[in-house]
């Protein structure tokens, strides 16, 4: 059998397929299979796969060759060896390549760097030592408030996972720094032992593990990716904003307050509980005391200096004063009935 690792992005791969296509079709003894390496990452680790095109070739259940890049001479060659023409399969083996790949073209004919698709060199020289390495890492991981230790670079992920948790470190708006595990197979397998993690992606916040793939999707979708960020003072103003921004948004009425709506804090929030539940209406609220930078950021967000503040469908209503007078007024429930209707 064949083992071809590709990916869709990688423009060799789509050739050597169809090179591979048509030796399949000549012999049809031998089992062709298609790994996307970006997708089946496990399958990839296990056979070290860090290029694409990637073969290797399997007899009686054991890897008997390899092959690395877009060679379509090699590939016939070590195909046809693997059928049983031409001699065992072994260093490029001796057959004459298929009429598929006397027709590719040159540089692709050729070994050539250009013929594949490769990581980055390494940002970095891998000292030799295993102290040298860990000092290394806690380097990397503190390169930047925000790291992203991924497969690829941002613009040009190779692994489905890395490029997910760019997109939610990017929708936050937050500045972060990457390494291409891809680039240094000391690190890439040095970080795992390093944060006691197994697999890529892995973000790191303030040189801390904040997680991988799933943990920072499950944040982003709940909210909390950039709330987190910031925290660390990370995120940036981008992420705070985006943050605060999503909070006041977070129900169709939001109250920022002292406490709680049922453990006020001050009086001021005391009475504007009271007067939504006078009104009847449903609303979400948040304790400003729990969180000193969304305390602060609101205000700033808002242009309003006290708390507590009111929203609706994240535009701000107003504070104490101006919801107490429409509550008193009759016009409090009117008011947010024509702000949710034209939001």
């Amino acid at each position: 059998a064949v083992v071809h690792f590709w990916a869709a992005w990688c423009e060799p791969c789509k050739f050597l397929d169809s090179v591979l296509a048509q030796l399949a079709a000549d012999s049809p003894s031998v089992a062709v299979v298609r790994v996307e390496a970006e997708e089946a990452a496990d399958i990839s680790e296990q056979y070290s796969v860090s290029v694409v095109p990637y073969f290797l070739f399997f007899r009686d259940g054991k890897v008997v060759d390899s092959l690395e890049g877009a060679d379509a001479a090699a590939l016939s060659s070590k195909f046809a060896a693997l059928a049983g023409v031409g001699g065992a399969v072994a260093n490029g083996g001796g057959a004459t390549a298929s009429p598929a790949a006397a027709a590719a073209p040159p540089s692709y004919v050729q070994p050539s760097i250009s013929g594949t698709c490769r990581a980055a060199p390494a940002l970095v020289d891998a000292p030799a030592g295993q102290g040298d390495l860990q000092e290394r890492l806690k380097q990397l991981v503190s390169q930047k408030p925000v790291m992203l230790f991924m497969k690829g670079t941002p613009d040009a992920p190779r692994c489905g996972f890395s490029r997910k948790v760019v997109e939610a470190l990017q929708q936050c708006g937050a500045d972060f720094g990457t390494f291409d595990i891809l680039s240094d197979e000391g690190v890439r397998q040095g970080l795992k032992e390093f944060s006691q993690w197994p697999t890529y992606p892995q973000l790191y916040v303030a040189g801390e593990l904040l997680g991988g793939c799933d943990i920072v999707l499950e944040m982003a979708e709940a909210g909390e990716l950039g709330q987190e960020l910031a925290k660390a003072g990370a995120g940036g103003k981008d992420a705070q904003r985006q943050h605060l921004e999503g909070l006041v948004r977070q129900q169709p009425v939001m109250l920022f307050m002292k406490g709680t709506p049922d453990a006020p804090r001050c009086g001021f929030s005391r009475k504007v509980v009271e007067a939504l539940r006078a009104a009847g209406e449903e609303f979400g609220s948040f304790d400003i005391l729990s969180d000193e930078g969304v305390r602060q950021g609101l205000k700033e967000l808002s242009n309003w200096p006290t708390y507590p503040q009111v929203y609706v469908q994240g535009e701000l209503l107003g504070g104490c004063d101006i919801v107490l007078e429409m509550a008193e007024a009759g016009e409090l429930k009117e008011t947010i009935d024509e702000m949710k209707a034209r939001m």
